[in-house]
């Protein structure tokens, strides 16, 4: 499996949410799951590198 996944670890769900935007921002990358407290110690959220578009055959 070759997929890309950047996951942030916060204390509080704020903290968390401000480094998945600031994480999103830098990289533009897109969020695949909002902070949550379900998953182990404190809080986590997970983005993906945003897709790329496809070129159009002949614009390459």
């Amino acid at each position: 499996m070759d997929d890309v996944v950047y996951m942030v670890r916060g204390g509080t769900r704020e903290i968390c949410q401000r480094e998945l935007d600031r994480l999103c921002q830098l990289l533009g990358a897109v969020p695949t799951m909002r902070p949550s407290a379900a998953v182990g110690r404190g809080w986590t959220a997970r983005a993906v590198p945003a897709p790329q578009p496809e070129p159009v055959a002949g614009h390459e």
